[in-house]
């Protein structure tokens, strides 16, 4: 392998694999970092989290065709970061509220620039930066064979996603990450690191520093979290909490709470006889549902809270103190898994206010509470209840066919028609209760949700969410036209980069396959999260388990193919991939929800990682042998963007056909493959 161009006076710090590990942690770590520290500042991309991850590969397949160049713009990488710290600093938005096609939940006036200036504009700096983190990587790659090269970089790779999951159980403030960034890039450079660059890294540090030490401001897991106390010392002081910088919770007594929210009380009035020995709150967030269970008699309460640093600002400023009570136990858990795994029946069941603003990261269209409101999770709540038991959710809405969705979902479930409370001077506040025996709750005088008036009305009734289709905010099998557009953007965008900064398409010439092999394995890392969310909870834990997990099962297949003396013959590993992707689309996951938890995970991780073990077998059969390894890894690269990109037929035909989406791509990749192969047999050079 050719060497990386000298540097004048340029003296390594790390070097051999140690170097190519080190960039390729660094790469990773600072994706991560930035769709995480991105996203709380720029709240479109809360919706739009796998933007940043689409310029990601963009710009690294970039930086890989780059590394054959003499002059390293690694070392200027820090300039790239600031411009983008700089530009979200000054510029930081709140969501735009929704379209008829697609709710974004919380409707809020927006600030800084438009949508369609603050997203492109983000893509292009992020795909500008990543390009320079992916040079750095692809000249340490060129100093090895191909599959020396991956399996240095892939074992990089887990070591950068550890280190985030690290920061993130840690609740580590912004400052971090860029500190960590910039001992990394010392360690890659030493004194080679321009002045200007140490100067914009510390910059950088500087700034988050900044952010951190303002007053109220914490990290959890998933958001950036600001709390301000108002009205303190009177009898309704109350603590305002902002995530990502959208209004999420205030914190009150639960009195007062009635007074201004009466909803919260709804579910005990419809409920007839109910002895409340066992209740389960589901989003029990800073305690006020809690607080007002215990209050009405409760003798037991599990609270399920799926971020730690919301239920701690509930321990530290709820001034009922609900979590000190020895009657509540608190789960810090998705409320879907806690349903999955629990045998306790309870006789209330309240979906209080289960909103997250985020989506999974990984997962471009998959929310933290996705999975809670689809027609098997009200029926996993249902068959929790005890045969006095009551079910309530209560919310936001807005949107009248989201309510109805939602209604319809319960009559369907139980087979009854609920209670639907509406609170139409409080923006479509919106409690709908149900009994599992219909006598046990009791409607109001016209409270009582009627999907044959509702229909005769001309109102929308949408079919429910389900595990497969799990988007409660879209109202139909569409890909909204925003969407279509963004992507459109990024395609375009794309290609104009590939060409300006990358060079003649041609460098790229015979590496077909491995395009459509990075497709189709973007795809089935998106169906890994999704399943593992589903079985396991959407939680950054499982999210962290499945990235590790993909990975090792990349590596897996490094290892075997390297290791052997003998190559694996290709008409064995792809029929095991076939084979592989056939038995995780027939099998369902609901099949494997009802299985116990160690059984579930046995099957759940054969499942999703064996069709990636074995395309990885594929990927590394062909890899091996490319005469050009950084282009070939930069092909792939692009077609795991493309992949990105077709995550969106999700919301038409649900996660499951992305199995078959992705058979589709693999198919296209044996087949060019071949042909590749074919003419290298016959002499035949591209």
């Amino acid at each position: 392998m050719s060497a990386t161009p000298a540097i004048p006076g340029y003296r390594r710090v790390l070097t051999g694999r140690w170097r190519l590990m080190a960039a390729s942690a660094l790469m990773l770590f600072v994706q991560l970092a930035l769709i995480r520290w991105s996203g709380a500042n720029l709240v479109h991309l809360s919706y739009f989290s796998n933007l940043i991850l689409l310029a990601s590969f963009l710009g690294i397949g970039l930086g890989f065709l780059r590394s054959r160049t003499t002059r390293d713009m690694g070392r200027y990488v820090p300039l790239g970061l600031l411009l983008l710290v700089a530009f979200i600093m000054l510029f930081p938005a709140k969501i735009e509220g929704s379209s008829s096609e697609l709710i974004f939940f919380t409707e809020v006036r927006p600030t800084g620039l438009p949508t369609w200036v603050s997203l492109p504009l983000v893509f292009l700096v992020v795909a500008v930066t990543m390009t320079m983190f992916g040079e750095i990587t692809g000249r340490a790659f060129r100093e090895f064979s191909a599959l020396n090269a991956y399996r240095w970089d892939i074992i990089g790779s887990i070591l950068g996603t550890l280190g985030f999951t690290l920061i993130a159980f840690l609740r580590a403030p912004s400052w971090v990450w860029p500190l960590v960034t910039l001992v990394i890039l010392w360690a890659l450079y030493g004194f080679a690191l321009p002045w200007v660059s140490r100067i914009a890294m510390l910059v950088v540090i500087g700034a988050l520093a900044f952010e951190s030490m303002a007053a109220g401001v914490s990290w959890s897991p998933y958001y950036k979290v600001n709390t301000e106390t108002f009205n303190v010392g009177t009898p309704v002081e109350f603590t305002k909490i902002q995530v990502n910088g959208i209004p999420h919770q205030n914190v009150l007594d639960f009195a007062e709470r009635l007074k201004i929210e009466p909803m919260y009380g709804r579910p005990y009035e419809r409920a007839v006889d109910n002895p409340l020995r066992n209740v389960l709150v589901v989003g029990a967030g800073t305690g006020t549902d809690v607080a007002l269970a215990l209050a009405m008699g409760a003798e037991h309460v599990d609270a399920v809270e799926i971020d730690p640093r919301i239920q701690q600002i509930g321990q530290q400023v709820n001034p009922n103190r609900p979590y000190d009570d020895p009657r509540v136990s608190v789960y810090i858990d998705d409320g879907r898994a806690f349903l999955s795994r629990t045998d306790d029946t309870y006789d209330l069941i309240l979906f209080a206010l289960p909103d997250s603003l985020t989506l999974v990261s990984g997962a471009s269209q998959l929310r933290l509470e996705s999975y809670l409101f689809t027609e098997e999770s009200i029926a996993a709540a249902r068959d929790h209840l005890t045969d006095e038991g009551v079910f309530a959710m209560y919310n936001y809405y807005r949107e009248p066919w989201l309510i109805n969705r939602l209604a319809g979902t319960v009559d369907q479930v139980y087979g009854h028609a609920p209670c639907l409370d509406t609170f139409t001077a409080m923006q479509s506040v919106a409690a709908v209760t149900i009994a599992k025996d219909a006598g046990n709750a009791v409607c109001a005088p016209g409270a009582v949700w009627d999907r044959t008036a509702v229909a005769a009305a001309g109102q929308d009734i949408p079919t429910p969410a389900a595990d497969d289709h799990p988007f409660l905010y879209l109202k139909d099998r569409t890909i909204p036209s925003l969407y279509l557009i963004v992507i459109a953007l990024i395609i375009g965008v794309s290609l104009i980069g590939v060409r300006v900064l990358g060079g003649p398409f041609s460098r790229m010439r015979g590496y077909g396959d491995l395009f459509f092999m990075g497709a189709a394995f973007l795809l089935l890392e998106t169906r890994s999260i999704t399943t593992f969310a589903l079985l396991f909870g959407t939680t950054w834990v499982v999210n962290a388990l499945v990235f590790t997990g993909v990975l090792v099962a990349v590596l897996a297949a490094i290892e075997v193919t390297q290791r052997r003396r003998t190559p694996i013959p290709r008409p064995f590993i792809i029929t095991a991939l076939f084979v592989s992707l056939a038995v995780a689309f027939l099998v369902p996951n609901s099949m494997l929800l009802s299985l116990p938890v160690p059984l579930r995970l046995l099957l759940a991780i054969v499942l999703a990682f064996a069709p990636i073990f074995f395309a990885n077998l594929l990927f590394t059969s062909r890899f091996k042998d490319a005469a050009n390894p950084t282009a070939a890894f930069a092909a792939n690269l692009f077609g795991a963007m493309i992949g990105g990109c077709l995550e969106y037929l999700s919301l038409l035909m649900g996660y499951q056909w992305l199995i078959g989406v992705a058979a589709l791509l693999y198919l296209a990749a044996v087949s060019i493959g071949q042909r590749q192969l074919s003419k290298q047999s016959s002499g035949v050079t591209t």
